[in-house]
């Protein structure tokens, strides 16, 4: 009897022992309250008014989405540079069927024009009114800072562009890049002076970074003549829509 006794008092203790040590154990946070309570890396205010950096988030449109490199993907740039601006105002992120969908139905509206397959910066703002019922604004000569306020706003910027310049930051282009292209613009980062873009003529070009330097000397609107090769005589333009 002696013996139950003995056994139930030390299992009392060892029970009581537990608790005690339970609730005064270090409380250390679960990893969800870690992630809760980190200080975000605060952006910094610079003379003009604008952050030092800014990005926009949104789903990248490869311009040859089952890499098809054929007519009229080769020069589907421009489509798929508005078409990422549309899904971002949109809040879509779509299959890539989806994405080729949509494209045809661009390439069917440009037909309709009887536009080639390169389309200039008007165009493109008279497709996304038509198609899609956008306010598009064109920018003349904007300028880096101009760009940053857009994007610090959340406006994402399609630009027109001398593939050959950007060719000398971004080696994924092949025949050493396009003469006319078309990219996104949606952030900066004034400490590394790079723009942040979605440039829809590579795999990889998703949140691609090029130097202020570059992107700027790139931007050139199709030129007048109508030959690619002219495109450095292309006015510098850039294009938003407004819902």
């Amino acid at each position: 009897m002696f013996k139950y006794i003995l056994i139930s008092i030390v299992i009392l203790v060892l029970s009581l022992l537990s608790v005690f040590i339970y609730t005064n154990r270090p409380q250390f946070p679960s990893p969800q309250s870690i992630v809760e309570n980190i200080v975000p890396v605060l952006t910094t205010i610079e003379e003009n008014g604008l952050p030092n950096k800014h990005l926009i988030k949104t789903v990248f449109v490869p311009q040859a989405p089952e890499k098809n490199w054929s007519q009229p993907w080769q020069d589907a740039c421009e489509e798929s540079a508005l078409l990422t601006v549309h899904y971002y105002h949109q809040s879509l992120s779509p299959s890539l069927e989806k994405m080729v969908t949509d494209l045809n139905e661009m390439f069917v509206f440009e037909s309709q024009q009887g536009w080639s397959h390169d389309v200039n910066i008007s165009q493109m703002a008279i497709l996304s009114e038509k198609l899609w019922g956008y306010n598009p604004e064109i920018i003349e000569n904007p300028s880096i800072d101009d760009i940053k306020k857009y994007i610090s706003q959340d406006t994402p910027i399609v630009i027109p562009a001398n593939g050959k310049t950007l060719y000398r930051e971004n080696k994924h282009f092949k025949s050493g890049g396009p003469w006319y292209h078309n990219l996104v613009i949606l952030g900066y980062d004034d400490g590394k002076k790079e723009f942040i873009v979605h440039d829809v003529g590579t795999q990889f070009g998703a949140y691609f970074h090029y130097s202020y330097s570059t992107l700027m000397e790139s931007i050139h609107d199709f030129p007048p003549s109508q030959k690619k090769e002219d495109i450095d005589q292309g006015a510098s333009r850039a294009l938003i829509l407004i819902k």
